[in-house]
């Protein structure tokens, strides 16, 4: 039989032993390919931010990051998988407001909660939504829409992504805004919203800029106006609702990583850490207004409460506007 002594001194080394172990294997994060969840499909504006930064951070650091796509569900199937992966560093997923603010309060049965089930990493850009017609629309600006609507409520048809996306919630605050009433017509996503714009059977579109950005610059789409509180960097030309005296209207969509809830610290911090490095150069600041986006970063405490605080603020707008999804 050992003396209590020597017992001790045996579990004080093999605690120390497994604790160097464990430490030496969180220093050498990550050691085997990290999997990117993107919940939408590829070619959208998350799927193309989400490639930038992966594509980055497997340049400059040699980390393996394979971009998995899982779309469906408004982005629920793949923020769900993602938060209930293991949280070990190498599953994260690139949230967004309509996943991380807006559903929790639109679906009846969301099967994860952005505040309780995810860490924030990182915010990565944000985007306003651009209020669009045809290039041959009779509307020629946001006052020819407003001055229409109040004409004849109801009379101008209002085509969104679908119900309770942000650009249809964005719609309700605008009409409210302006004391108006639109049509809605929610799609089903923004492509045949796209063709039925151009084909004269919508009126304006609410879309956001990543969607409609190439059709504005090739000419087939009029802006009439972005819903940030300031112009885009990606289209400066285009006035704000805010410019129009529509005074502290603000409303966009912002792009964000995250991870399990419980994913280490250091984890959290190192992947912090390398994606702000990554979102300062400038090809990637580049290819991220490109795409109508504007930079972000930060730390995953402003992340987080900006998870709060926008599950707050569209919570609201969806209870306001009865929008509903089972």
């Amino acid at each position: 039989m050992y003396p209590l002594s020597r017992m001790i001194a045996g579990i004080a080394l093999t605690t120390m032993a497994l604790h160097g172990v464990t430490a030496s294997a969180q220093d050498s994060y990550p050691s085997r390919p990290i999997r990117l969840v993107v919940p939408f499909p590829p070619g959208g504006g998350t799927d193309t931010m989400s490639r930038v930064v992966a594509n980055k951070l497997t340049e400059t650091l040699k980390w393996t990051i394979v971009v998995d796509n899982r779309p469906g569900a408004g982005g629920n199937i793949g923020v769900d998988a993602a938060a209930k992966a293991p949280a070990d560093g190498y599953t994260i997923v690139m949230g967004q407001t309509s996943n991380l603010a807006v559903n929790p309060t639109l679906y009846a049965k969301l099967p994860y909660d952005p505040v309780k089930d995810l860490a924030p990493i990182t915010t990565v850009a944000d985007a306003p939504l651009v209020l669009v017609v045809a290039a041959s629309s009779k509307f020629k600006t946001l006052a020819d829409v407003v001055a229409a609507s109040k004409a004849k409520p109801g009379d101008v048809t209002f085509a969104t992504p679908g119900n309770g996306t942000v650009a249809h919630l964005t719609g309700e605050l605008f009409q409210r805004a302006a004391g108006i009433k639109l049509q809605h017509i929610p799609y089903k996503g923004s492509s045949q919203a796209i063709t039925d714009l151009m084909g004269g059977t919508i009126d304006v579109f609410m879309a956001s800029v990543p969607t409609a950005i190439s059709h504005i610059k090739s000419g087939k789409m009029r802006a009439l106006a972005v819903t940030s509180a300031k112009r885009s960097v990606s289209l400066p030309d285009v006035p704000s609702i805010n410019d129009l005296g529509y005074k502290g209207f603000d409303a966009n969509t912002w792009f964000g990583l995250a991870a399990p809830a419980g994913t280490p610290a250091n984890v959290i911090a190192r992947l912090n850490s390398e994606v702000n490095r990554v979102l300062q150069m400038p090809d990637v600041r580049e290819k991220i207004r490109a795409e109508g986006g504007d930079i972000l970063g930060g730390t995953p405490e402003a992340f987080g409460s900006l998870i709060k605080n926008d599950g707050v603020k569209w919570g609201k707008v969806v209870k306001d506007s009865g929008a509903k999804v089972d």
